[in-house]
Formats: structure tokens, C-alpha cells, sequence
């Protein structure tokens, strides 16, 4: 009898190692799972996050910094836009021709052209506010130096709220990628409002995929052919506070614009 307890103790034992094993086993599984789930959300929520930061950056304009981040849709060369009051420049002043000029950005010349015949409604708007004076002294209001690179213009408020007193639309020739290359001259705006442009502008330092909203991209109505270094110096000094999306440490006070 002895005999048999001890080849059933011995039995028992071994059964019982066995079975722990396989949970531990089961166990170990679980955990490698659960952690594969949880770097993926992380990955996944670090993706959406970025998007969702593409978009909340250009859902600017006068009066408002962040629309709904959620909207999508393909991006439109023109999208539909309110009709524009009277105080609105006639895009036939753009004369439906390329033009020439240059603007002082703290005592530096960027040269630049843009494009009347593909942005007419932008070009007159951008003529009509250079001619009365109306950039000349205000301060580049925000830098972003992560996925998207650009410097903002144009607000006499310098915070983003301001504009010239009128709002206008259509959405004009957009790129259909998404893709704003480096040197573009585009018009900021609120998001999925394609009436909403005012006198902000952004120049683009480096090529930037920027997400359509449900409305279409944003009105590229020119770019930079000389002295874009002077934008990438500012760049290169960050954002006051040290962030990626805000005030640059550098002064960026445009001057006298000239066009022909």
C-alpha cells in the first residue's frame, strides 16, 4: 500500500506541475496578446492624433482656430461658396494674367507671382489689400515646424481672429493630392466654411500634406520664386515656448509689397 500512495503521490505531483505549466503557458499567451492589442491602439491612437492635427491646424481663418476635425471628403479645385457682398475686390481685377512682385518679410525680399487666371476671386483680393496698405506692418502670426511647414500672415489682430472686414469664397485651385509645395502662397480659412477667407494668407517652407475638409482643400493663388530662405531662418528658430504650432521666436513684420 505504501508502494501505491507513493506512485500516486509521485502521479499527482506530476500532474499537477503539468497543469501548471499549461496555465502559466496560457497565462504568458494572454499577456503577449493583450500587449500586442495595446501597441497597436497606442500606434493607431498616434495616427489619428496626427491627423487629427493636420486638420485642427488648418481649420483656421478669421475668428476661429480649430473647426471639426472630423470631417472628410476628397479635396475640390472649387468647392460651392456663398455669394460675396459687395465689399468683396472683383476677381476680374486679377486680370486673368500671371503676376510679378515682391514683399519685404523683416527687411528681407521674397519674391514672388501669382496666378489670376487659376485664382482670380484670391489674386484681386490679394491686389486690393496689398494697393490700400493693408499688410504693410503686420506681424507673421504662427509657425509650424511639424507635418505641415508653414508661416501665417495677414491677420491685423495677430492672433488669428482678424481679418479686412469682409469674408469671401469660392475654394480655388486646390491640389488634388493634398500636397502644398514648397514656396505656395494659399489662403487660411475656417474649417468646412468655403466663404470664410479673408486677408490671411500662408507660405508653405516645405512640402506639406495638408488634409481636405468637407468643403475641398485651401485657394493656392501664388507662390515664392526668390528669398524663401528668409521664411526657413524663421522657421529654423522655432515657435516661441518651444512647441511646434504657435508665435516665432523670430519677428516676421511684412513691409511694402510691389506688383506689376
Amino acid at each position: 500500500m505504501a508502494s501505491k500512495k507513493r506512485v500516486g503521490n509521485s502521479a499527482a505531483r506530476s500532474l499537477a506541475e503539468y497543469e501548471l505549466k499549461q496555465a502559466q503557458g496560457k497565462a504568458a499567451q494572454s499577456r503577449k496578446k493583450f500587449d500586442n492589442r495595446r501597441a497597436l491602439l497606442v500606434a493607431l491612437g498616434a495616427l489619428i492624433l496626427a491627423a487629427v492635427l493636420q486638420v485642427s491646424y488648418f481649420g483656421f481663418g478669421p475668428g476661429n482656430t480649430a473647426e471639426d476635425a472630423n470631417a472628410k471628403s476628397k479635396p475640390s479645385a472649387s468647392a460651392p461658396a456663398a455669394k460675396n457682398s459687395a465689399l468683396v475686390p472683383n476677381p476680374a481685377m486679377a486680370q486673368s494674367r500671371v503676376w510679378s512682385g515682391s514683399m519685404d518679410l523683416s527687411g528681407k525680399k521674397l519674391a514672388f507671382q501669382l496666378d489670376g487666371k487659376s485664382a482670380p476671386q484670391a489674386v484681386a483680393n490679394f491686389i486690393s489689400l496689398s494697393k490700400k496698405g493693408f499688410f504693410t506692418g503686420l506681424n507673421c502670426h504662427r509657425l509650424t515646424t511639424a507635418g505641415i511647414f508653414v508661416l501665417q500672415c495677414g491677420d491685423p489682430n495677430g492672433d488669428g481672429t482678424g481679418g479686412p472686414g469682409y469674408n469671401w469664397g469660392p475654394i480655388e485651385n486646390a491640389p488634388k493630392d493634398n500636397l502644398y509645395k514648397t514656396g505656395v502662397l494659399a489662403m487660411a480659412r475656417v474649417g468646412n466654411n468655403a466663404s470664410s477667407m479673408g486677408s490671411q494668407f500662408f507660405i508653405v517652407y516645405a512640402d506639406s500634406p495638408i488634409p481636405a475638409d468637407s468643403v475641398g482643400g485651401y485657394s493656392v493663388f501664388g507662390r515664392i520664386t526668390n528669398g524663401l530662405a528668409a521664411v526657413t531662418k524663421i522657421a529654423k528658430a522655432g515657435v516661441v515656448g518651444g512647441g511646434q504650432d504657435g508665435k516665432p521666436v523670430l519677428g516676421a513684420k511684412l513691409g511694402a509689397i510691389s506688383l506689376k
